[in-house]
């Protein structure tokens, strides 16, 4: 008895420091990863963006066009971040600093806070330094972050500039965030690469950006411009499955491709119901995390709506997964 008992409390030790030694090398990758500089391209853009000639020709003032641009921004602004940038979600409404994830097994990861109030990141911020942080993941520094930069890889230079014109246009908050506390599953997951940076999904980090987004048409060309960021849940080809730096009890995302896996089934007021209602065909309700997407896709134009059902159905259709 005394003998069995030994062997049990040996394997028993064995294990804790296998366990352990795991542990501490994952805290290791983690940190190294966290800590290692990633270049990326110089971009530059004005902010706002200045009228065109023909709306140059449409003042009755030349001197009022600065203001009148800057205002387009600040409209246009407020449209994209409540119906397809969901800035607010993870930087709050107020853009003072948001929660993302709150799981002391996963991690508690905060937005920082946008605004020009005491803790901002982005008071020294220039055009270059938005372009890093919200299309690449990484900071003024080099340093990778938790932005979800993977989703707005086809926002253009204006419509960037039209974000950060909105964001400024909001009241300060002074609000210091501690953006990121990794917890043990966190830490687990990241360090085997289940958990991944944007930085490190993104292809590459010297592609050039468009200028300006396509025209706002019913096209599907208008239409893949906006499933950009449908990608990182759905993946590039949009055909879904395990979503790839999602929580862990997110179920797959779905695919959005005519393929009898995914839309081929729905109409476009299937389609519509979903991005309004939060809805399925059979009247379900969606699940996370598209049921928070949902409180912005609700906003969306009917043009928008339909340029995204445009290009759906054009894509070819494809097995979940890809």
């Amino acid at each position: 008895m005394k003998a069995a008992l030994k062997v049990v409390l040996s394997v028993i030790g064995v294990l804790g420091l296998a366990v352990g030694g795991f542990y501490v090398w994952a805290n290791m990758r983690v940190n190294g990863l966290r800590s290692r500089t990633i270049e990326t391209h110089t971009v530059d853009f004005p902010i706002p963006f200045p009228l065109s000639e023909a709306e140059m020709a449409a003042l009755s003032s030349p001197d009022s066009a600065d203001a009148v641009a800057l205002g387009g921004a600040i409209e246009r602004g407020q449209h994209l971040v409540g119906s397809r940038y969901l800035c607010g979600e993870c930087h709050g409404t107020s853009y003072g600093g948001g929660i993302m994830i709150d799981d002391p097994m996963l991690a508690r990861i905060r937005g920082p806070n946008l605004t020009t109030g005491r803790g901002s990141v982005t008071l020294a911020y220039g055009p270059a330094d938005w372009d890093r942080a919200v299309r690449h993941g990484v900071a003024p520094s080099g340093l990778p972050t938790i932005m979800p930069a993977e989703d707005f890889q086809l926002m253009s230079d204006q419509e960037l500039a039209d974000v950060v014109s909105y964001i400024r246009s909001m009241p300060p908050v002074d609000n210091e965030v501690v953006t990121v506390d990794m917890g043990p599953l966190g830490i687990v997951l990241v360090a085997l690469g289940q958990l991944r940076f944007a930085a490190d999904i993104i292809p590459t980090h010297t592609a050039a950006h468009a200028s300006v987004p396509p025209a706002t048409e019913v096209t599907a060309e208008f239409g893949q411009h906006l499933a950009g960021v449908c990608t990182g849940c759905h993946r590039a080809d949009l055909s879904g499955g395990p979503i790839p730096s999602g929580e862990p009890s997110w179920p797959p995302a779905r695919n959005l491709t005519p393929h009898a896996d995914g839309l081929a089934a729905w109409t476009y007021d299937d389609f519509t119901r979903a991005l309004r209602e939060g809805k399925r065909p059979d009247g379900t309700d969606l699940q996370l995390p598209m049921s928070m997407i949902v409180n912005y896709t609700k906003n969306m134009t009917e043009a928008e709506v339909q340029a995204l059902w445009a290009y759906l159905r054009s894509l070819p259709a494809v097995a979940t997964g890809g």
